[in-house]
């Protein structure tokens, strides 16, 4: 059950408690993000906030991993990134970046702030996201994070869907297409990358349709698959706009394969099985309701 701070007189006082003065009036919240609550402040210095609220008790070894994945890529990327300067087990804040999110939630409900069929921004996406991929996994080795093979990404693969058929009902086509896709050798890349893991809209900030700002939430960033920062792109936007972000990001160094479609279309398909995994880990039983709807929809 999420019973962190929530209400904007909460989240002041927890913010007070680090050394910022920030005014409840100015906050605002957004729900998009299942592991944390993040919070638009102004300090009342004028200096604008972004306050990430972790849900759970327990994120605190994933955070140590993160700060150690911004200091990684903040000098390879072109767009900016968080610079944390409050980290902490109750709470992680830094400056605001310029630009907005390209998409947000609100009341629950997605509301986008682009048009996804933009080439702009296909363009812009595809270029930072083989930026991205270019991190030298040599780096990430010396930073002392893990750096698994494609086998391993599709092992654990395998080892989720295990874990969660053992705790959820799977409906027989669903099990039938995961296992499919798992054993097929050739629909997978080849070699792993360095991934945000979550690039979609939600975690891009945009000045306009054709220019990117920043890049947020790098919670599950790390070497893996390279459909991870494709597959969001491939599922929403409209074919012509795909087709110009893969152009863009092998101009930018990235690397396609023949299976890639497939992949990216299995990889989508495979959410649920992402869900129920955090379902079991929050042990939410709305969640976990929620989960078992999407894995057994009859």
């Amino acid at each position: 059950m999420d019973t962190t701070a929530h209400t904007p007189e909460e989240i002041a006082a927890l913010a007070g408690s680090h050394g910022l003065d920030v005014d409840p009036a100015s906050i605002r919240v957004n729900e998009a993000g299942l592991d944390y609550r993040v919070a638009h402040a102004r300090e009342v210095t004028g200096t604008h906030w972004v306050l990430r609220i972790p849900r759970r008790a327990g994120l605190v070894t994933g955070a140590r991993a993160e700060a150690l994945m911004l200091d990684l890529v903040r000098d390879h990327l072109e767009v900016t990134v968080p610079e944390w300067r409050v980290h902490a087990e109750d709470l992680i804040a830094y400056p605001l970046l310029p630009g907005e999110p390209a998409l947000t939630i609100d009341d629950g409900e997605p509301t986008w702030h682009l048009d996804v069929a933009s080439q702009p921004f296909a363009r812009a996406y595809g270029q930072l996201v083989g930026q991205l991929h270019q991190i030298p996994i040599s780096d990430v080795a010396r930073a002392g994070l893990p750096t698994p093979t494609i086998d391993d990404v599709r092992a654990a693969r395998a080892d989720e869907l295990a874990r969660v058929a053992g705790e959820f009902r799977i409906a027989a086509d669903l099990r039938e297409r995961w296992d499919a896709w798992l054993a097929d050798t050739e629909c997978w890349p080849e070699q792993p990358v360095f991934t945000h893991g979550e690039l979609y809209h939600a975690h891009i900030l945009v000045a306009d349709e054709g220019t990117i700002t920043g890049v947020l939430d790098w919670t599950t960033a790390g070497v893996g698959d390279p459909a991870k920062d494709l597959a969001f792109q491939a599922s929403f936007a409209p074919p012509e706009a795909f087709a110009t972000f893969l152009d863009a990001y092998r101009g930018a160094g990235g690397s396609t394969w023949p299976g890639l479609a497939r992949h990216c279309a299995e990889l989508h398909s495979f959410t649920p099985v992402n869900y129920g995994l955090y379902a079991l880990v929050t042990g939410d039983q709305e969640h976990r309701t929620a989960a078992q709807a999407l894995l057994d929809p009859s």
